[in-house]
């Protein structure tokens, strides 16, 4: 294993195999590391295919090296600014709002009430 590869460090990989569960990451000549479904990005991801797709080049930062089991735990969603409510999309239809962001019931009730009673109000 590369011992460039520390925790904490964000490198370039290119992804080479997509599972259910994750894609993996082509770091170097020797080294491959996994990012976690939950790592692809902020929100919640049904399918890793709709984010993408072998060959695809990618920044990520390393969670955990385990050079014992050989294993590299990486992250998409580390290298990317969280989106702010300032910063999702939402677009105006027939007097609803609808939501275009991948984060849309994962907040906290408290956070989701005062959007749920404006668009009670509105209807």
């Amino acid at each position: 294993m590369n011992k460039s590869l520390e925790k904490g460090k964000i490198v370039d990989g290119k992804v080479t195999g997509i599972q259910p569960y994750g894609a993996f990451v082509q770091l170097d000549e020797e080294t491959q590391g996994l990012v976690h479904i939950s790592e692809i990005t902020h929100g919640f991801v049904n399918d890793i295919n709709d984010h993408l797709k072998i060959g695809d080049e990618v920044k990520v930062k390393i969670l955990e090296v385990n050079e014992a089991e050989n294993k590299v735990s990486l992250s998409i969603r580390a290298t990317e600014e969280a989106p702010t409510k300032e910063t999702q999309a939402k677009s105006s239809t027939n007097n609803q709002t609808v939501s275009n962001d991948s984060t849309t019931g994962f907040n906290t009730l408290r956070d989701k009430l005062q959007e749920w009673i404006k668009q009670s109000e509105n209807k």
